[in-house]
C-alpha cells in the first residue's frame, strides 16, 4: 500500500463542508506545552506573585509563546491590560491591581507614563507583565529614570521553539480539529516550516481548510503546497 492509498485521519462527517470553522486557541495552564525554550517563562509565569520583582518582561521572537504565557497569567493574577500612552489611565490600574502591557516594542507607549506605571507598580505592591520581541534595552527609551527603572525588572527570554516544541504543538492543533496526523508527516512538516507557533497555527488552518474544500485527506502532497505558499508569501513580505 503506498502513501496515496492509506487511510486519511478520521473525520466526522459533520465536518466535511469546507467552512471557515473557528477554532479558538486554548490558553490555559493546562493547554501550555512545556519544553525547553520556554522553561524560564512558565517558570516565572508559575511562580508569582512571588516574582524576584514587580516588574517582568518576556522578550522572544514572533509565535514563541508570549501572548500564551501572558494570558495564562492574566487569567490567574486577574491583570488588566494596559497601554500606557499619554492621558490613559494606565498608572490608575497599576495602583489597584496588576496590569498586562503586551507588545511593548511593536505598539510603542510614553515614556512618562510607563515610568508612572511601574512606580505604581512598586508603591502599591502590584505587578507588571510586558512582553515585547526585543530586549528593553533596544526600545526608543529617552526618560533617564525610565530606562533605569527598566534596567531592575526582571527580563526573560524566550527561546526560539524547537522541533520537539514544534511537533507537539502541531499534534495537538490537529488534534483540536479532531485530526490524527502521522508522525511522518509531522516531521517532514516540522523539517520544512519556519520556526513559529503562529507558523504552526496558519499551517494546521490552511491544511484543515484546503482538504475539506478538496474533499480529500491530509497528505505529504498537501502540506508541500501549503508549505510551498506560505515560503513564496514571505518572500514577497
Amino acid at each position: 500500500m503506498n502513501e496515496n492509498d492509506k487511510p486519511g485521519p478520521f473525520r466526522p462527517k459533520a465536518e466535511q463542508l469546507p467552512l471557515a470553522f473557528s477554532h479558538s486557541s486554548a490558553t490555559g495552564r493546562d493547554d501550555l506545552l512545556v519544553a525547553a525554550p520556554l522553561d524560564a517563562a512558565v517558570s516565572i509565569v508559575d511562580e508569582w506573585p512571588k516574582w524576584p520583582s514587580p516588574v517582568v518582561i518576556l522578550a522572544g521572537p514572533p509565535g514563541s509563546g508570549k501572548s500564551h504565557l501572558a494570558a495564562i497569567w492574566r487569567n490567574t493574577s486577574g491583570a488588566v491590560e494596559i497601554k500606557p500612552e499619554k492621558g490613559s489611565d494606565a498608572a490608575r490600574a497599576a495602583e489597584q491591581g496588576s496590569v498586562l502591557f503586551e507588545d511593548a516594542d511593536r505598539v510603542g507607549f510614553d515614556d512618562t507614563e510607563l515610568f508612572h506605571v511601574i512606580n505604581s507598580v512598586r508603591e502599591n505592591g502590584t505587578s507588571l507583565l510586558i512582553t515585547t520581541r526585543q530586549w528593553p534595552a533596544a526600545w526608543p527609551v529617552t526618560l533617564p529614570d525610565l530606562r533605569s527603572r527598566l534596567k531592575a525588572a526582571t527580563v526573560v527570554e524566550i527561546g526560539e521553539p524547537d522541533e520537539d516544541l514544534l511537533a507537539q504543538v502541531l499534534m495537538k492543533l490537529f488534534a483540536d480539529r479532531q485530526l490524527y496526523m502521522d508522525d511522518k508527516l509531522v516531521s517532514y512538516i516540522v523539517a520544512r516550516m519556519e520556526r513559529s507557533l503562529d507558523t504552526a497555527q496558519i499551517i494546521v488552518e490552511r491544511l484543515d481548510r484546503l482538504a475539506l474544500s478538496r474533499g480529500t485527506r491530509i497528505s505529504r502532497a498537501l502540506a508541500a503546497e501549503v508549505l510551498n505558499e506560505l515560503g513564496a508569501a514571505s518572500q514577497d513580505d
